[in-house]
């Protein structure tokens, strides 16, 4: 797309236009990462045995994290780069993007290595038992210590990418890995290794479609840093200014702290849903998985609307900027309802997609499948907590209120959520375990209205 084509789509664009050229192509990779990372659970599920997929809940907690790392300069680096183009600063856009590149690259490496040398240790904090460690311990090894760089690196780049507009490059990018990941699961899990070893196989075929996802997604950036402000000459990432890393971190910062205590938050589910039971663990981290899908729409099209948002308003053109959150807001809301009222109505079946009843240890398979049935119908229901809590977080990077961001996300987990786990599950057990997530999210979305609307007032956006 010409550069003058990608003004039109900040600038006059009609908004449903420029939201679904935007949006649709990140929420579809958002959906086929989503499969991708969903389909290793389901093909591990099929062999029956339900402590590989409560292993692979305990793993999965630990390579979600690398979702915070990109989004400290993927997210912080791309919404800086889409208000500096908004404000005509090409240049300095190109330096923030290649400190972007070699930061997330740094910080790689530093995760690889605190998780190889601490493994055990933390496998044991998040929940794993002596029947699941040695699964949830291949499965991390290969997935996160070989592999976290490619994966960090990709995510990076796309962030990139689709904040100075090449949303669908990038989407063929993360999508291409994630459809890889699908076709190369059953190779490894059922014929190139033993029967016993479908973990292996399913973190070993996870390895190898990050690589390749990692190498476009290289090309690609390349290639269009030909004509568009992005960059990774090492001499400009030397060249960045102290405002402009401060302005990267002022996002970054809460834009990863919103993921990390998210996964914070997990880690103590998972631990407290531990001392109830094996099956009670892989129930929940069944139902973790089958309640991101509307959540990966929600967070696609929130991706794609920031930014817009974040160019709208550092070029003073905030009627259109009002005129993107309202309608995104609204196509939010509508998607959230819907997936209540349909997990509500087919949680059985949803859940039986991932673990087999006819293989393995029977007995154990359909006592996990009550369990995540009724723990998913209940979760469900702070679908459209979630999603507000999403949409306004999204808004405030976008306009680089990293402040109010980062108390939003520490008030969301560590005030009301987790204190709500111990709280309800002290009262009511295992399902008042469950039921944290509605009380918490409820709050969350509640704080981070009155954050925004306070924040409006102050800039005098209506």
């Amino acid at each position: 797309m010409r550069t003058q084509s990608k003004k039109e789509l900040f600038e006059s664009m009609p908004v449903p236009r420029a939201i679904a050229t935007m949006a649709i192509p990140t929420i579809i990779s958002q959906l086929i990462n989503l499969i991708y990372n969903t389909v290793d659970t389901i093909f591990i599920g099929q062999t029956g045995d339900a402590y590989k997929t409560a292993a692979v809940t305990v793993a999965f907690t630990i390579f979600m994290m690398t979702v915070a790392f990109s989004n400290l300069f993927g997210i912080g680096g791309g919404s800086l780069i889409a208000r500096l183009i908004g404000a005509k600063r090409e240049d300095d856009a190109k330096k923030v993007s290649a400190f972007s590149f070699y930061c997330a690259i740094g910080i790689a490496l530093l995760y690889s290595l605190l998780i190889g040398a601490f493994l055990d240790p933390i496998l044991r904090l998040l929940g794993a038992s002596e029947a699941t460690i040695g699964y949830a311990r291949q499965y991390v090894l290969v997935v996160v210590v070989a592999g976290n760089l490619p994966v960090i690196l990709s995510q990076t780049i796309a962030h990139l990418l689709r904040n100075t507009g090449y949303s669908r490059q990038a989407s063929i990018g993360l999508s291409g890995g994630g459809i890889l990941n699908i076709l190369l699961d059953p190779v490894f899990m059922f014929l190139l290794l033993p029967e016993g070893m479908e973990v292996l196989g399913a973190a070993i075929a996870t390895l190898l479609a990050n690589v390749a996802a990692c190498v476009y997604l290289l090309l690609t950036f390349r290639r269009v840093s030909a004509s568009a402000p992005l960059s990774f000459r090492p001499r400009d990432a030397k060249a960045i200014e102290k405002p402009e890393i401060k302005s990267l971190f002022s996002v970054g910062v809460p834009s990863a702290a919103l993921t990390a205590l998210f996964d914070t938050a997990n880690i103590f589910l998972n631990s407290l849903m531990s001392i109830h039971g094996d099956l009670e663990l892989a129930a929940i981290g069944i139902v973790m998985k089958a309640e991101r899908l509307p959540n990966a729409i929600n967070i696609g099209l929130c991706q794609g609307m920031l930014p817009i948002v974040a160019y709208n308003y550092s070029s003073g053109n905030r009627e259109r900027m009002n005129t993107v959150i309202r309608s995104v807001r609204v196509y939010g809301l509508i998607i959230a309802a819907v997936s209540l009222v349909l997990f509500e109505l087919f949680a059985a079946q949803v859940v039986r997609l991932f673990l087999s009843t006819s293989a393995g240890r029977v007995d154990d398979a359909v006592t996990t499948i009550g369990y995540a049935t009724l723990f998913l119908q209940i979760r469900c229901v702070a679908s459209i907590s979630q999603f507000l809590n999403y949409h306004t977080s999204f808004c405030m990077q976008a306009v680089g209120n990293g402040r109010d961001t980062l108390i939003h996300s520490f008030c969301r987990e560590l005030v009301f959520y987790i204190p709500f786990m111990y709280l309800l599950n002290a009262l009511f057990g295992k399902v008042g375990l469950v039921c944290a997530l509605i009380a918490g999210e409820t709050c969350g979305a509640i704080l981070a209205l009155i954050l925004f609307a306070r924040w409006k007032r102050k800039h005098a956006v209506d």
